[in-house]
């Protein structure tokens, strides 16, 4: 099992900016990447970014390209999401992941709400 903490969720104005940070723990071997996905409220589950263990290659949703940023501490086990130029549209309980093949784990989630 794995377990994933993640911390720096808020409340901020429009092209303000956060960072959320997940840290992993638990059976963390061969953990192929971690993420960040967002919900809010009515829509689905969407991708915002993600992070290979291994090598670091990133990919991002377009509507984050260019504000958000993923990175990775892995002696520390965390990945963090660096958010600027904040919109509300941003606005939703992001969500941390870390996959193995065949096998998904996800935090409890942070909440971000930005105000215009």
């Amino acid at each position: 099992q794995v377990q994933l903490v993640e911390s720096g969720g808020g409340l901020v104005q429009s092209g303000g900016s956060l960072r959320l940070s997940c840290t992993a723990s638990g059976s963390i071997f061969g953990l192929s990447y971690m993420g960040w996905y967002r919900q809010a409220p009515g829509t689905q589950r969407e991708l915002v970014a993600t992070i290979i263990t291994s090598d670091g290659r990133t990919n991002y949703a377009d509507s984050v390209k260019g504000r958000f940023t993923i990175s990775r501490d892995n002696a520390k086990n965390t990945v963090h999401l660096q958010m600027n130029s904040l919109k509300p549209e941003d606005t939703a309980v992001y969500y941390c992941k870390a996959y193995r093949p065949f096998y998904d784990y996800w935090g409890q989630g942070t909440q971000v709400t930005v105000s215009s």
